[in-house]
């Protein structure tokens, strides 16, 4: 029985480790991505290994610096994982799906939890992590406030006429 392992590898490795593993007959699956001009790999720093029967020749390869484990044995990965990724690629690179929250500075949304409950607000901008800039209108001024982005819902113009009134 085989399945996919993750191995975490020195920076800048990557390819060397799969190149290794490759002649070492193993299957090796590190997902790319377009990042403006430049390719950048999906997961820097590791390499998803195929295991057929044995995992320490991969945990001895040259660069590898371990094994991602559960217990005594690699953690495996569902084989629907590995498709899923590559399910996203085209010509050779992984596209990454377009978030609905990813909008312009200045679009209305809807605040869906929190202290702030349906008020709407102007979108300005993302924070650290996955928070977002929300500009509120209180007491007459705008404020800023950051909020999660499970807590707030873009809108589109007539939704938020509607919800305004």
């Amino acid at each position: 029985m085989s399945y996919w392992a993750v191995a975490q590898v020195e920076s800048q490795r990557e390819h060397a480790v799969r190149l290794l593993l490759m002649r070492a007959k193993f299957e090796t699956y590190a997902p790319r991505i377009k990042v403006r001009s430049r390719v950048a790999l999906l997961f820097p720093g590791y390499v998803f290994v195929r295991i057929v029967d044995r995992f320490y020749p991969v945990m001895w390869t040259a660069h590898v610096v371990r094994l991602l484990m559960s217990g005594d044995r690699p953690a495996c990965l569902n084989d629907e994982v590995i498709m899923a990724i590559r399910k996203q690629e085209r010509s050779g690179f992984v596209r990454l799906p377009t978030s609905a929250k990813m909008l312009k500075k200045g679009q209305n949304v809807r605040i869906t939890k929190g202290s702030f409950l349906n008020h709407i607000g102007l979108y300005d901008g993302m924070g650290s992590k996955d928070r977002a800039h929300v500009l509120l209108e209180l007491l007459g001024r705008k404020v800023s406030i950051d909020l999660r982005q499970r807590n707030w819902v873009p809108l589109d113009v007539a939704s938020a006429t509607r919800l305004r009134y």
